[in-house]
Order: C-alpha cells, then sequence, then structure tokens
C-alpha cells in the first residue's frame, strides 16, 4: 500500500511539502480535539499490564500536536528511498484499537428507547484495478453514493476521509475534482467535485490518530457524527481506501 500511495503521488503530481503539510494538520486538529475533550466520552479506558501493576490507559499516545511541516520534511522516504514523497511521517502508524457502534432499524432504534445519532441514508463499495492505483477507490464510492443519495458534495456539512496515507487523501482529491480522472476512469461527463483539505478531518484522522485495522470504520462513523451534532450539519460523508483496489463510502443524515 505505501508503494501503490507512492505511485499516486508521482502520477498526480502530489508534492512532498503538501503531504507534509496535511499530516501535520492531522495532528495538530487530533490533539486540539483532545484537549478540548471532543474525543475522549467516546474512549473507553483499557488496562494495561506492567509487570505486577497495571495501568489505566485513558488516551491516545499517538498524537503528536507539536509536530510541523518543519519537522516532517527531515524525515527520509521509505517506498522509494531516493526520488520519494511518502514517509512516516505523513503515513498512518499501524496500532492497536478497537471499536464498536450499534446499527439498527429506525423504528427498533425508537421502539427500544435508543439514541438515533444519525440516519444512514446511502453506502456503496467498488474495487477498482488494483494494479494501476490501488489507493483510488473512494473516488469511485463517493461518486456513486452521491449518485445514490442524490446529493453533492457541496451539500455535506461534515467529510471523514480515511488517511491511509497524506498522498493517497490527496490523490482521492484530485480524482474527484479531476474532470479528465472522472471521464477515463468512471466514465462521467464531469468531475465529482472539488473538496477544501483544509475542510476535511476537523477532529484529525487515521494519521494522527492510528489505523488499528477494522477499528477505523467505526471511529470514523461516531467522529462524523459526533461532528454533525456540534455543526447542525444536515448530511456528512466518510470514505475509506482498502488493500486489494477496494473504496467505500457512507452518506448519514443527523437525526
Amino acid at each position: 500500500m505505501g508503494q501503490s500511495a507512492e505511485k499516486m503521488a508521482k502520477a498526480f503530481g502530489i508534492k512532498r511539502e503538501d503531504q507534509d503539510k496535511f499530516a501535520a494538520q492531522s495532528h495538530q486538529r487530533a490533539g486540539e480535539a483532545w484537549k478540548n475533550k471532543l474525543i475522549s466520552s467516546r474512549i473507553a479506558p483499557v488496562a494495561v499490564p506492567r509487570g505486577k501493576e497495571v495501568n489505566i490507559v485513558t488516551s491516545d499516545d499517538h498524537p503528536r500536536p507539536d509536530t510541523s511541516v518543519e519537522k516532517l520534511s527531515k524525515l527520509k522516504p521509505v517506498f522509494d528511498r531516493d526520488l520519494g514523497s511518502v514517509t512516516a511521517g505523513n503515513s498512518s502508524p499501524l496500532t492497536d484499537g478497537a471499536s464498536a457502534v450499534l446499527l439498527a432499524s429506525e423504528e427498533v432504534a425508537r421502539a427500544e428507547g435508543w439514541p438515533i445519532l444519525g440516519l444512514l441514508r446511502g453506502y456503496h463499495y467498488t474495487a477498482i484495478d488494483p494494479f494501476e492505483h490501488l489507493l483510488m477507490g473512494p473516488v469511485s464510492a463517493v461518486a456513486s453514493v452521491l449518485d445514490q443519495t442524490g446529493l453533492a458534495l457541496s451539500d455535506l456539512g461534515v467529510i471523514e476521509m480515511h488517511e491511509a496515507f497524506a498522498a493517497q487523501v490527496l490523490a482521492n482529491i484530485y480524482g474527484l475534482g479531476s474532470a479528465k480522472y472522472c471521464a477515463e476512469k468512471l466514465g462521467r461527463p464531469a468531475a465529482v467535485g472539488d473538496i477544501d483539505p483544509t475542510f476535511i478531518n476537523q477532529w484529525g484522522g487515521s494519521i494522527s490518530l492510528g489505523h488499528p485495522f477494522g477499528a477505523t470504520g467505526g471511529r470514523l462513523v461516531i467522529q462524523l457524527l459526533d461532528q454533525m451534532a456540534q455543526k447542525s450539519a444536515q448530511f456528512g460523508l466518510i470514505s475509506a481506501c482498502a488493500a486489494g483496489g477496494m473504496g467505500s463510502a457512507m452518506i448519514f443524515e443527523r437525526a
């Protein structure tokens, strides 16, 4: 996946400076979200044995709010050591974690008296040729779920995009905003639409919060719904890439 992110960065002209800028933004926003207790209410403490004692871990240890573009720029490329731009600093780390969400029909939720955080209005899973650009699946998935719901990117008050790599997120944004890419790869008459990289992942993303496989999706859902409530946003979008050329997207409506 790292090699694919590197390949995408070269193909779509994603600069190292822009990747480091996006990664620094992720860490700084995660730090602010923790500081302002925007995330802590959704975190379950974990007991960690240390010798004969047990420590209670109540917060993630990966976010580095003091990081900067200058610090990140000093890291060496990992996947193409000579001409690359993808580093450990602008990639998501492999971390431990778990997540859970409760999905039910609206009728059951209301009958049981469960608090409804949001309504799933549409979702789409897709797969693309993994030998071309492995992590571009979200472009197709986002385009399809927007068509499914009749919405446009401009209708979305919150957007959460899984940050496998800064290069991948920026390449996905490029694909959605490129009429040429959308015509050649999706057969669409125009671009899906533009996304400002500073608009997405307001509370940090996988680069800063970590990427425990199988748990990131749950984090994305809850983080999206909490932000939608905070901003009184009607609609929100999640997208994620995955190994094998897969992509997924979901649109939620605030209850």
